[in-house]
């Protein structure tokens, strides 16, 4: 069987789960197409789950990472009557953005597809008929605007009108949500409501729905959510949101919609109608990996060989732990069911929040005119990811982070010893590591092992329970460690008095370096592909483990540079942010009032100011 699974993989270049091994598949949520991702977005879904499938290859697992943009529904349909074309070019318009940006990040997918696509018609509809032949399904009559000009039944965001609640009345409140109060709507409610496209005066019909009867899989999907949350160690805010949702009454939910923008409902009754893009939508986790892999089921339909691993923002929990799931055992079949989940709450920008009509705030199509590399986008991300409660970005802490930790700390140690040994012979060792070979280990040195060994052993078990951002914690404390062992041993000094002590220490401390390289690789891939090429070193030396997933190796980095081995050249690996820099950027992305101000400028400008910032 693992042979045959061998060839497989041979044969089609695509991975499939090994027999033996530990296979992960990583999903995070599907960016919905209208819109360019914000650095919320980023750090919500594709760049946390980035880091998790970047560790689970360092650790040789077998894992796949599959994402891609979610295009059906209503917000398309609005966006392209907005920009006066069709769903499928304003598909096609923004999935070619959002791969741009995630491609700019460096986001490690191993698919990143889209849900329009006709694998997820496929797979969408048969599972509609497993649920359909199993009973799972109601059929309900609501009531929902209809114009008779646009001859069409209006969803949600194709109306708008007067908010019903008197302290509001505002008169362009959506069909779904007014924007000036906050309050959520039905079309139904709105007073004096029109057609958005037409701007006539719709009329209530009934309209026949299929719903998922969410109360009748009630008891499946309790057990699956007691045994799962423990055995996966989901995070809390997925735990309180799931039994939220429980304690508050499950109650069936709609799955279709009367739209022409999505999967196709296969039922006669039901065959002018689309599925509901929150049943459809994460469907595509599985018809992206079939994009990728035509032996998907080998990954979705294989619980006892597959872990799957999801990450999101708070606002898709209920979608991820309660109704896809729901679905999926409604079919009856054996599906790999989500067995981690990682959620991450708000992160808000300066002031407020994110918004690309009000110009606040940077968005992922942004990120490349600034400058500042990837590495430190990550990282700064990544150091405030919002894993329990919301995070503010703000310009004054970028540049905190950039210039104290990148700069002073990691750069600074990294270039302090391999400048060291770049020296000429008399004042280093030529770009050659030297020879410790049977010096005897001294007790600052001694020290700084046992340290290093409990540091990797910590690193690992917060990256297995995916506390990202306690990892990086970790991962840079060794880099705080290694200046401390630099100062501390004086080898600028022992380099003139005691040379055989002097090599131990920069054999030591050019260990340290790549471990840094592996340890961070995760988080900074362009970093750590940088420190590798100044250690003269191949992109695949980056490893946390021996063939057989051991980490003694990683626990003695020293040992996996031989002596006489000749480095590369040291270059500085990051650059200062300036104060004049920091107020530049806080005005361009602050909206509005700073609009006035910066729009005038002409691109030349802007690109002389940025060049001045440029980091390397």
């Amino acid at each position: 069987m693992g042979d045959e699974k061998k060839d497989k993989k041979v044969e089609t270049g695509k991975k499939v789960p090994i027999a033996g091994k530990r296979n992960i598949l990583i999903t995070s949520a599907l960016p919905y197409v209208n819109n360019v991702p914000h650095l919320g977005n980023i750090i919500g879904s594709v760049l946390s789950a980035d880091v998790f499938a970047r560790y689970c290859r360092l650790r040789g697992y077998n894992v796949i990472y599959i994402c891609g943009t979610d295009e059906y529904g209503t917000t398309t349909e609005t966006k392209a009557l907005e920009e006066n074309c069709t769903p499928k070019q304003i598909c096609d318009k923004y999935y070619a953005i959002h791969k741009e940006v995630y491609n700019w990040f460096n986001i490690s997918f191993d698919e990143f597809g889209r849900t329009s696509t006709p694998q997820q018609t496929d797979i969408c509809q048969s599972i509609f008929k497993k649920l359909m032949e199993n009973n799972w399904l109601s059929e309900n009559m609501i009531q929902q605007l209809y114009c008779d000009t646009c001859d069409r039944f209006l969803a949600d965001r194709f109306v708008e009108g007067t908010c019903p609640f008197p302290t509001c009345n505002y008169d362009s409140a959506r069909g779904d949500q007014c924007e000036k109060c906050g309050e959520l709507l039905n079309t139904t409610e709105l007073k004096d409501p029109r057609c958005k496209v037409c701007r006539k005066t719709p009329q209530i019909r009934d309209t026949n729905h299929l719903f998922l009867e969410l109360p009748l899989l009630k008891d499946k999907l309790e057990v699956y959510i007691n045994d799962m949350s423990v055995a996966g160690s989901w995070s809390q805010n997925a735990i309180q949101a799931t039994h939220g949702w429980l304690k508050g009454g499950l109650k069936p939910r709609c799955i279709t919609r009367d739209l022409k923008w999505g999967v196709p409902v296969p039922h006669e009754k039901f065959k002018d109608k689309v599925f509901y893009v929150w049943f459809d939508a994460p469907i595509g986790y599985v018809s992206i990996t079939a994009c990728y892999t035509p032996d998907w089921e080998k990954w979705w339909k294989n619980p006892e060989n597959v872990e799957l691993y999801q990450f999101m923002g708070k606002d898709n929990v209920p979608f991820h732990t309660v109704m896809f799931p729901s679905a999926l055992l409604g079919t009856g079949e054996n599906w790999t069911l989500m067995k981690s989940i990682s959620v991450t709450e708000y992160l808000n920008y300066e002031a407020g929040k994110f918004s690309k009509s009000k110009g606040i705030g940077v968005f992922g199509n942004d990120v490349k005119d600034t400058n500042i590399p990837s590495e430190v986008w990550r990282y700064y991300l990544l150091t405030n990811r919002p894993e329990v409660s919301d995070t503010l970005f703000t310009w004054a802490d970028l540049q905190a982070k950039l210039n104290t930790e990148l700069l002073n700390n990691l750069g600074n140690f990294i270039n302090r010893v391999l400048s060291f040994i770049a020296k000429p012979p008399g004042l280093g060792y030529g770009s050659v590591i030297p020879d410790a070979a049977g010096v005897e280990s001294n007790l600052l040195t001694k020290t700084l092992s046992e340290k290093i060994g409990n540091y990797v052993e910590q690193y690992v078990e917060a990256m297995e329970k995916v506390k990202l951002k306690q990892a990086l914690k970790i991962a840079m404390s060794i880099s705080s460690e290694g200046n401390a062992y630099l100062q501390e041993s004086q080898f600028w000094k022992l380099y003139k008095q005691d040379q055989a002590s002097c090599s131990l220490v920069v054999r030591t401390s050019v260990g340290l370096v790549y471990l840094l390289s592996c340890l961070l690789e995760p988080f900074m891939p362009s970093f750590s592909i940088k420190v590798l090429k100044q250690l003269n070193l191949p992109p695949e030396k980056i490893s946390l483990c021996d063939e057989t997933g051991d980490l003694e190796r990683a626990k003695k980095p020293w040992e996996s540079l031989p002596a006489g081995h000749k480095i590369g050249t040291p270059e500085p690996l990051f650059k200062e942010l300036k104060d004049e820099d920091v107020e530049f950027f806080r005005e361009k992305f602050a909206g509005s009032q700073a609009d006035r101000n910066v729009k005038d400028r002409s691109r030349k400008e802007i690109t002389e100011q940025l060049g001045k910032t440029k980091l390397t």
